[in-house]
C-alpha cells in the first residue's frame, strides 16, 4: 500500500495557503525601509483575519459542510499509512533562524531581541488556537475529540516561516519562500493524516502568520517605550558662586 498524496487536487489548497501567508512584496525595495519589520499594514491583518473568518463558516455541518467533506475527500489518505513527519516540521522554520545564525548568516535582530519577539508570537498564536479551538469545537476527521479547529500545528509551522520571512527574506528570499513552502506541506499532511478539515488548517496558517506580524509590530512599542519611560539620567556639574563652590545636579526622567 503506498502513500502517497495527489498532487493535483492539493494545489488549490497550497495556493490557499501560499495566499494567506506569504507577504506581497509588490512595492520592492521601498518596503524596506529602515525598521520595515515593525511596520504592518491593514492588508496583512484583513486577509489572515478574513480567512480564520471565512474558515469558521466551515466548521461543523453547515452550508459548507458539504464542500469540508468533498476537499477532505480527495485529500485525506483516509486514515491509511499515517505520516509523522508534520510533527516534527512544524518547528523547522523557527529553529532554521538559530541555525542559519550559527552558520554566520545574520538576520534581521539579534539573539534576544529575535528570541523576545518569538515568544510573543508563540504566546499570541497559543492563545488563540486554544481559545478557538475551546469555543468552536469541531470534531476531528479521525476521532471523537472536538478540538480540530484551528490546527496547531499548522499554526506553529506559519508562525515559524513568517518569522524566518521577517529575520532573512529582505536579503535572503529562497529562504523565507522555503520556509512557507514547509509550513505549507506540513499543513496539506495534516489534511492527509486526517487529523484536520481543510479549514482548520488554512485557519491555522492565518493565525500563525498574523502572530507573527503583530508581534514584530508590538515589540517596539511595548519594550521601547518601556526604556524611554524607566530610563532615568543623572548630571552633576560643578560651579562657582560668590563665597565658594557648588555642585548642580540635575535629574532627568
Amino acid at each position: 500500500m503506498r502513500c502517497k498524496l495527489n498532487a493535483a487536487r492539493a494545489v488549490p489548497v497550497a495556493l490557499s495557503l501560499a495566499v494567506v501567508g506569504v507577504p506581497a512584496r509588490a512595492q520592492g525595495d521601498s518596503v524596506y525601509a529602515c525598521g520595515y519589520t515593525h511596520k504592518i499594514k491593514p492588508v496583512e491583518v484583513i486577509v489572515p483575519a478574513a480567512a480564520v473568518g471565512v474558515a469558521a463558516l466551515m466548521a461543523g455541518d453547515g452550508w459548507a459542510g458539504g464542500l469540508r467533506r468533498d476537499a477532505q475527500k480527495a485529500l485525506s489518505g483516509g486514515g491509511r499509512c499515517k505520516l509523522k513527519a508534520d510533527d516534527y516540521m512544524q518547528y523547522a522554520p523557527m529553529v532554521a533562524v538559530y541555525g542559519l545564525n550559527l552558520c554566520g548568516l545574520r538576520g534581521e535582530h539579534r539573539f534576544w531581541n529575535r528570541t523576545a519577539i518569538l515568544a510573543m508570537a508563540y504566546a499570541t498564536m497559543g492563545i488563540a488556537v486554544n481559545g478557538m479551538k475551546a469555543a468552536v469545537g469541531e470534531q476531528r476527521p479521525d476521532s471523537p475529540a472536538r478540538n480540530s479547529f484551528p490546527s496547531g500545528h499548522t499554526a506553529t509551522a506559519f508562525m515559524g516561516a513568517e518569522f524566518l520571512w521577517q529575520e532573512y527574506g529582505r536579503t535572503e528570499p529562497l529562504i523565507g519562500y522555503a520556509g512557507y513552502a514547509v509550513a505549507t506541506a506540513t499543513g496539506l499532511l495534516r489534511i492527509y493524516n486526517d487529523r484536520h478539515w481543510v479549514n482548520d488548517v488554512v485557519a491555522g496558517a492565518a493565525i500563525g502568520v498574523l502572530s507573527t506580524k503583530l508581534a514584530y509590530w508590538l515589540y517596539p512599542r511595548i519594550f521601547t517605550a518601556h526604556r524611554r519611560k524607566s530610563g532615568m539620567t543623572l548630571t552633576a556639574v560643578p560651579a562657582y558662586t560668590d563665597g565658594g563652590y557648588a555642585l548642580c545636579v540635575s535629574v532627568g526622567i
